[in-house]
């Protein structure tokens, strides 16, 4: 016990390390995965031997905790209710997927058995349980790097939805069929036979883990449903997933020792399907999905920077050309998959092309199941663990972009444009009324550029003052925005009484323009959510009273401020731009006695400013203070 702890204690110290690196990995546009398995490789007993063979055999709970969390997270993704709409498609092209790649990939290893040292003075029945266990794994998907490439895109369309649905329910798939054929692997490993008795255990197998799955769902809607501390409840969930594995291997040594068979309940189907029951058959999925949310990057970075670390490199630098042909055999099975599922399930030819490119990536589950044969399989299970995490890390680097170039190539893709800000403060007010003239006059004694706009020429007709530019927008197209907006542009706010009018007016800015500072005026609340998703900041007039009345009860000289009731200060937002001050810290910066900074927003992270503080270029930086010492600041940061 004692030797553990002290295991343990150093590893989260080389963990907290691999995060940073992985963060360095995620700069040049690699994943993070990749980074944490570096970071176990070099501090590993190959390498450094900072993590000796010793502890990494110490540190197995380790990766039994995060196998559970992985099948929990897979689990949660299986929403029934956000599949249901391209049900058909999904069914034909996973099973297409799977029956391709496993009859593939199993082929593959058998012929390949000869070249691979650890199979290759194996009897045949031991060879074809290894090909059969190496051809489920290379089924597995990877939900949560397909959802960082989906989110980074912006994609949404039937394509994504439907590669999506895909990518969860495969991850799914594979761990039923990872059930199943480890159980076959153990009966051709130990020289069984597939009689009654076998299907009988199989079938004994299965329904255990239903059970313990469901029981274990319902455990964790009670540990859900309580109101202990957050961390108290992140730890229960994580020990119920824990117990799962321990249950098994108590299962099987008992079996084992006092039968002529052994049982092997799958703990990682246990798992999924507790957190399936969690999510489709309690009120509590998105209680579960926010504990797994919290958890995981740090369980993930422990998991990833143990399996680098226990990966034998004699066997990497002996089988690198195995693993670059299984990779080429999984790419033959995806192909082929996809063509056969997309003819089935109807797909337009523009898809179908393509759809080989969204299904490369792999990650978290095909890990957990490399990691778990290396358990359930000690004589050679990590021999065959280094060779598939070898294959896996290739496909977690080659996957997300052809995945980008295929949601592009469908015009899923809604990216921003490239911006291009100048020193003019500049804005587009779409829809013409009383507080448009208002409010431009207002910008426009702040300095910013102002055009006003809408599609009805009466409204643009009413507008006769002089210094206010008004244009007619013939429709909402790129090239009727093309003659207001330019790249340089630094914010709409739409006000349109039409919300669809709205959005798509929010959507060509931002898509075609790089406009990222969007306002709307929503007419109908319950829109408001489709303007979230496009990162714009909603303003809802049946709501905006009563949060200013709540602010002048609450906070009334913040609300002063805001309003602009006290002349002697304003509020303003200053992007840096001089070169002199860029990695200036805030407490040489020597701003006026009557000039506060309030917050700094760098790319999407929100900084509270300190005396440590150092300025980037492009920070926006929100200031307090008199006017005149505000001009002169902002004359000095940028503008």
């Amino acid at each position: 016990m004692a030797a553990t702890l002290t295991f343990l204690a150093g590893f989260i110290v080389i963990a907290l390390a691999a995060r940073q690196i992985g963060q360095y990995f995620s700069e040049v546009r690699l994943p993070l995965v990749t980074g944490y398995l570096v970071t176990g490789i070099i501090v590993g007993p190959f390498v450094l031997n900072l993590i000796t063979s010793e502890a990494t055999e110490n540190l197995e709970f380790v990766n039994e905790v995060a196998l559970g969390l992985i099948a929990f997270s897979a689990g949660n993704e299986l929403y029934l209710k956000e599949i249901r709409s391209r049900l058909h498609s999904i069914f034909w092209v996973t099973t297409g997927l799977v029956i391709a790649i496993y009859t593939i990939g199993t082929i593959g290893v058998l012929l390949l058995a000869e070249a691979i040292p650890f199979m290759q003075d194996m009897p045949t029945a031991s060879r074809i349980a290894i090909a059969i266990l190496a051809g489920t794994i290379l089924i597995a998907r990877s939900p949560s790097s397909a959802i960082a490439v989906i989110n980074e895109l912006r994609a949404k369309g039937p394509y994504t939805k439907m590669v999506l649905g895909v990518t969860v329910v495969m991850d799914v798939v594979v761990i039923v069929f990872f059930a199943i054929n480890a159980s076959m692997a153990d009966v051709l490993l130990i020289g069984g036979g597939f009689d009654f008795s076998f299907a009988f255990i199989l079938a004994s197998e299965l329904i255990l883990a239903f059970l313990l799955g469901y029981g274990l769902g319902r455990l964790l809607a009670v540990i859900l449903s309580t109101h202990v501390h957050g961390h108290l409840k992140i730890l229960l969930v994580l020990f119920g997933g824990y117990a799962m594995f321990v249950i098994s291997d108590r299962v099987r040594t008992f079996t084992h020792d006092e039968f002529a068979a052994e049982i092997l309940i799958e703990p990682l189907l246990i798992c999924l399907i507790a957190s399936f029951v969690v999510t489709n058959y309690t009120p509590y999925r998105n209680d579960f999905a926010d504990t797994l949310h919290v958890v995981e990057p740090m369980i993930f970075i422990a998991f990833f920077t143990l399996t680098g670390a226990e990966l034998e490199l004699d066997v990497v630098f002996l089988t690198w050309p195995i693993t670059l042909a299984l990779f080429g055999i999984r790419l033959a099975g995806v192909g082929l998959g996809t063509v056969l599922g997309g003819m089935v399930a109807g797909e337009p030819s523009n898809y179908s092309r393509v759809m080989w490119m969204s299904f490369i990536t792999q990650a978290g589950v095909g890990l957990g199941l490399a990691k778990e044969v290396a358990v359930e399989f000690p004589e050679w299970g990590n021999e065959f663990a280094t060779l598939i995490i070898s294959v896996i890390v290739l496909n977690e680097i080659v996957g997300p972009p052809f995945f980008k170039a295929a949601i592009r190539r469908v015009g899923e893709s809604h990216v921003p444009a490239r911006a291009e800000p100048d020193t003019q403060r500049d804005a587009l007010l779409l829809g013409i009324e009383g507080k448009t003239l208002a409010l431009a006059r207002q910008l426009m004694h702040h300095n910013w550029k102002v055009i006003v706009a809408d599609t009805d020429s009466a409204q643009v007709n009413l507008v006769t003052a002089p210094d206010i530019e008004a244009h007619h927008l013939p429709d909402l197209s790129v090239e009727s925005f093309a003659r207001v907006i330019t790249n340089a542009t630094d914010a709409l706010v739409a006000m349109l009484p039409d919300d669809p009018a709205n959005r798509q007016a929010c959507e060509i800015a931002y898509e075609h323009f790089g406009i990222k500072r969007l306002i709307v005026l929503v007419n109908d609340p319950s829109c408001a959510g489709q303007f979230l998703e496009l990162g714009a900041a909603v303003v809802d007039p049946t709501s905006a009273m009563v949060n200013v009345l709540d602010r002048f009860v609450r906070v009334p000289q913040s609300a002063a401020l805001f309003l602009r009731r006290e002349a002697e200060y304003e509020m303003v937002q200053v992007t840096i731009s001089d070169r002199d001050i860029i990695g200036l810290s805030l407490r040489d910066l020597r701003l006026p006695n009557d000039v506060l900074m309030l917050s700094i927003h760098r790319g999407r992270q929100s900084i509270m400013p300190r005396g440590y503080t150092t300025l980037q270029r492009n920070d926006e930086v929100t200031l307090v203070g008199s006017p005149e010492s505000l001009a002169r600041v902002t004359r000095r940061l940028g503008y």
